[in-house]
């Protein structure tokens, strides 16, 4: 581990994030991530380069337009920043290594799908359908192994049935979400997995308890909950994976 190498992948971090914030507006309303060039949402006005530096820019402008002054939403500062420091963990975490290139990716990824789901309370096929492909073949070739593909196909399998179970608690976009965690995870899915069901308890649990039966019509995003149980299986599954089967243990 090297906190001057993670250090500096952090500003390469908040450069991707930036990016991400365009994916997440983009995609789901199907435009293209190229063309036009980025622009204020209500007065169409092209963004300038320099009102484009991660998190700087948004200090700047004090979180406004700066020809109109409407007022910029704080998912693209957190998308940057949540980027970057995942991105600088991940060197952290494995170094300049191509696991570690893999692990970014996730995250990023992750983050993108989380902020969809968020804002528009889908899964984009355009974002975790590629993903999942580009994880599951780069897992093969960093250590092959069938782990990368049963864990994807366990994963996915384990949420179609809570699906086919309880429908208004998830959708196919969560199922197919699952299938890049047990790409990029392996056995370890099962910890994200169990992470994000306990989290996503919170908040259903605040929702019973303000509005009764009612609650049970509200839905949440679970993406970003499979986000946060992915990101402790990534940094911390194999402690807790080894915990808890040493409790199972004799």
């Amino acid at each position: 581990m090297n906190p001057a190498l993670a250090a500096l992948a952090f500003a390469p971090g908040l450069a991707i994030g930036s990016f991400l914030s365009v994916v997440a507006a983009r995609v789901p309303l199907k435009r293209s991530l190229l063309r036009p060039r980025s622009a204020c949402m209500t007065c169409s006005a092209p963004i300038a380069w320099y009102d484009s530096v991660p998190l700087a820019s948004y200090v700047v402008l004090r979180g406004k337009c700066r020809i109109c002054g409407t007022k910029i939403g704080l998912v693209y500062p957190a998308v940057e920043l949540v980027s970057g420091v995942l991105v600088a963990a991940c060197v952290l975490e494995f170094g300049l290594t191509f696991e570690a290139a893999i692990a970014a990716f996730f995250c990023c990824v992750l983050v993108a799908i989380s902020a969809v789901d968020i804002a528009h309370r889908i899964v984009p096929d355009r974002i975790v359908l590629p993903a999942t492909a580009i994880v599951l073949v780069a897992q093969t070739v960093r250590e092959p192994s069938v782990e990368w593909i049963l864990a994807a196909f366990g994963a996915s399998l384990f949420l179609f049935l809570a699906v086919l179970v309880y429908p208004a608690g998830m959708g196919m976009g969560d199922v197919k979400l699952a299938l890049l965690m047990g790409a990029a995870l392996g056995k370890l899915v099962s910890v994200a997995l169990m992470v994000a069901m306990v989290s996503a308890l919170v908040p259903g649990v605040y929702l019973l308890a303000r509005h009764g039966q009612a609650a049970r019509k509200m839905g949440i995003p679970f993406a970003p909950f499979l986000a946060l149980g992915s990101i402790v299986a990534l940094f911390w599954g194999d402690a807790l994976y080894d915990a808890y089967v040493g409790l199972l243990g004799p």
